[in-house]
């Protein structure tokens, strides 16, 4: 049995919910909901809301052995490193034990994507954890934000776009999707 611990990268604060950039706390909630985990706690000394559990099996209802560690920084998304560094010594979790989760500028939206070793492509949330903990060897999970293949969107103006009401009703079917995605790196 191993700890697994996901970093879900968003921005703290009211004005930044269901944003795009914040697509990753997005993802921590409906997995804490779906899971049952137990309610994130501010845990002030790690930078990070933090919520701890198993995951459910998706069709056959049984229990991963692995516990999972989900965490939401508090701090802005370029300080992210610094809850990962905190969270990661804490409960001694090894950089290939770590999953970010993150919005992709580049992706389209509903599209979802795992990748290991890759450089951070500029997000700066990603770039704040490797430099941090100075290795890229950590497992990223990315969802896609780019609203149409049509006409790209800059980053810098996209990412504190709300999403869509129809984009939010199809968020749950995209992280699905995703932790599907993500199982064989659970496991």
């Amino acid at each position: 049995m191993s700890t697994k611990l996901l970093i879900c990268l968003g921005n703290p604060g009211d004005e930044y919910t269901d944003t795009r950039h914040n697509a990753g706390f997005l993802f921590a909630d409906y997995l804490i909901k779906k899971n049952k985990f137990n309610k994130p706690t501010l845990k002030e000394k790690l930078l990070a809301e933090v919520s701890e559990g198993k995951l459910l099996a998706p069709s056959k209802g049984k229990v991963n052995k692995n516990k999972i560690i989900i965490a939401k920084p508090q701090t802005f998304m370029n300080k992210s490193g610094n809850a990962a560094l905190l969270i990661a010594k804490l409960y001694k979790i090894k950089p290939q034990d770590i999953i970010i989760i993150h919005d992709d500028s580049d992706m389209p939206f509903g599209y979802t994507k795992n990748s290991f070793n890759r450089s951070s492509a500029g997000h700066r949330g990603v770039q704040s954890i490797f430099k941090i903990l100075k290795t890229e060897k950590i497992w990223r999970s990315r969802i896609g934000i780019q609203p149409s293949a049509k006409k790209h969107i800059p980053a810098a103006d996209l990412v504190l776009r709300k999403f869509t009401p129809k984009e939010q009703q199809g968020l749950p079917k995209i992280f699905k999707e995703l932790l599907g995605k993500m199982s064989q790196i659970l496991k």
